[in-house]
């Protein structure tokens, strides 16, 4: 017969079953550690106790009792962890946040100048005055070009103690103007940055308009405008332009610390209109004139251009027998009409005076320019006259004349162009223009050196492109 047990036995018991099971691990775990630490630690080393790193200056203030003396656990081995929930104050000095440095003295201030801004604007926005502005005009004559400022450009003001020290006008990415305070006024210096040239290369076929497929193939607009004016005096764009038509072009890339910032000049270029391939090429000449050239030396420029409106479409052929759209009778159309927005800039087809510019009945606004050797060109219907034409004006090939009105006897906005010869109205769009000289032949030799590397980088563009697209498709087969 077992032995009846204490009351004490009993209470001890019970208050271990009252315990959740867990709790009874987690304690048992805990009594087998201090067990542990108790039989290999040496109490009597004082190395053995956890070391907590401490500033000398702050050593004597410092209570270096150990955090867990029961512990006598050598854990000054290991650095102390920053997720631990440690007490600020026992971590080490080095972590502390150090203090931001904060910039000294007047900070600079850049306004980039916006549609409708001012000098006097920009000037209050940066805390001065227009007496600041009369101080900058007064001291240095540079200042002038300030007065040029266009939407996009920059002006950087260094401020101190309400008094502009320095002004920086960049103008583009490459030029700049700096006007830095000195003891006698203002210094004006500009800055002029050299990018580096590399060639480019783009081609593509015609869908709808010349634009939309300089667009697809990655020529800028400037380009674009570019390519039709080098064959503008044999292809007409508004008329001439066809489905398939293609155009190949290496033109100058403009990179400033390897970033491509901006387009340069054409330098060689083929455009196949109706299965008929024309070349140019860029040449500057011992004067330092650059014009385009077939590659065998003569000139693309003719004394005409073959349209006077970029991208405009016909809407009327010269006819001698036209029904008249107003009057409604038969009359005459001696011209080509250029169906175009109201302001639609108009150009001089060729080097020339102005000999009328003024009303004249049914063409309204017109302006007619003399050429010499018997040409003449009528340009009517005009909106208004470009800046300065009157009778006595020269004018040279592409200048802008006027702007596309209704003026006079017009159904709608369109310009009327006529070209006469030796007193006789001629077809716009078919008649023989007159052309311009090319390559002396004393120079033919310096041109052929200067302009045969170029037509050959454009075939090896061409080629190497072609090839490419090849890969590409057996890839894709």
């Amino acid at each position: 017969m077992a032995p009846p047990k204490s009351r004490t036995n009993i209470t001890a018991i019970s208050l271990i079953n009252a315990f959740p099971r867990g709790h009874m691990i987690a304690l048992a775990l805990l009594l087998l550690c201090l067990l542990f630490s108790l039989v290999v630690s040496h109490p009597q080393d004082p190395e053995s106790t956890i070391a907590v790193p401490i500033s000398s200056t702050e050593s004597s203030n410092f209570d270096a009792r150990p955090l867990l003396p029961s512990l006598d656990v050598s854990l000054n081995t290991e650095p102390l962890s920053q997720t631990t929930d440690t007490p600020p104050s026992a971590l080490p000095l080095a972590t502390s946040t150090q203090a931001e440095v904060l910039p000294q003295g007047p900070q600079p201030k850049e306004f980039t100048v916006q549609s409708g801004d001012s000098l006097s604007l920009l000037f209050r926005r940066a805390g001065l005055g227009d007496k600041d502005i009369y101080e900058l005009f007064n001291d240095a004559a540079e200042a002038k070009n300030l007065r040029k400022i266009k939407p996009g450009q920059k002006l950087t003001f260094l401020v101190d103690d309400n008094q502009l020290k320095e002004l920086v006008y960049t103008i583009n990415t490459l030029d700049s103007m700096t006007f830095t305070r000195a003891s006698k006024g203002f210094i004006a210096k500009d800055t002029s940055l050299q990018p580096d040239i590399q060639h480019g290369f783009s081609q593509g076929v015609i869908d709808s308009s010349l634009y939309m497929a300089g667009k697809r193939s990655g020529l800028s607009t400037g380009l674009t405008m570019e390519l039709a004016n080098i064959f503008g005096w044999d292809i007409d764009f508004a008329l001439d332009i066809q489905k398939g038509d293609a155009f190949k072009v290496m033109y100058e890339e403009q990179h400033l610390d390897g970033k491509r910032i901006g387009y340069g000049k054409i330098l060689a270029a083929e455009f196949t209109n109706s299965g008929k391939t024309f070349r140019a090429v860029r040449y500057v000449d011992k004067d330092g004139v650059a014009r385009y050239y077939t590659p065998d030396g003569r000139g693309m420029q003719k004394a005409f251009l073959r349209t006077p409106i970029e991208f405009a479409r016909i809407s009327s052929h010269f006819n001698l027998a036209r029904k008249h759209p107003v009057l409604h009778i038969i009359r005459a159309h001696k011209g080509t009409d250029y169906a175009a927005a109201r302001g639609t800039p108009i150009r001089a087809t060729g080097d020339g005076k102005v000999s009328f510019a003024g009303r004249k009945g049914g063409y309204g606004n017109c302006i007619i320019i003399n050429h010499g050797s018997g040409y003449e060109t009528l340009y009517g219907h005009m909106n208004n006259f470009a800046k300065g034409m009157r009778a006595g004006t020269r004018i040279s090939q592409g200048d802008i004349i006027g702007y596309v009105g209704s003026t006079g006897l017009a159904s709608g906005p369109h310009l009327h162009y006529e070209f006469h010869v030796n007193g006789q109205v001629r077809n716009p769009v078919t008649v023989p223009l007159p052309k311009s000289m090319g390559i002396d032949k004393s120079q033919l030799a310096v041109f052929n050196e200067s302009t045969r590397p170029l037509i050959a980088k454009l075939n090896e563009f061409s080629d190497n492109t072609q090839v490419a697209m090849a890969k590409g498709t057996t890839r894709n087969n």
